[in-house]
């Protein structure tokens, strides 16, 4: 049995940062590696992962479903377009979507389902720099003890 403590080390958030930071397609459509983080920072366009307002914690025992936020932000010059950035989010949301289907890494979560959570949204931040989100929920559950 698991120890039901190990439910908060399984963050989604880190485990989906990884995953797309590391994403051939991810860093085909964004320019090249270094442009995915939980940070607000160039190089533009920047993919940025954080937790998001929802999901489902259920009864906090074993798999959960949070909410992750994909976000993301165009150079502060205004490009790319609207058109390519949701593009872009599609592109990252949909290589999120085969974390579900990888292997699971000992030691670390295991994610057994990605899903949207709502709507991709056109959100400029107020400085008027692009911004898209899009949200997922990440059905995970901490890795299993070693028998």
């Amino acid at each position: 049995m698991t120890d039901p403590y190990a439910l908060a080390d399984a963050d989604p958030v880190a485990a989906l940062l990884k995953w797309l930071a590391e994403h051939p397609k991810v860093q085909e459509v964004l320019g090249g590696p270094g442009h995915v983080s939980g940070a607000l920072e160039a190089p533009w366009p920047r993919l940025r992962v954080s937790s998001g307002p929802g999901g489902d914690m259920r009864d906090l025992t074993w798999a959960t479903e949070p909410d992750v936020t994909l976000e993301l932000i165009g150079d502060p010059g205004g490009w790319p377009g609207p058109s390519a950035l949701r593009r872009t989010l599609l592109v990252c949301a949909l290589a999120a979507k085969e974390l579900a289907d990888a292997p699971a890494v000992p030691g670390q979560p295991v994610i057994s389902h990605v899903r949207p959570s709502g709507l991709l949204i056109d959100s400029p931040l107020e400085t008027g720099q692009p911004r898209w989100l899009f949200g997922l929920l990440i059905t995970l559950h901490p890795p299993q003890e070693s028998s």
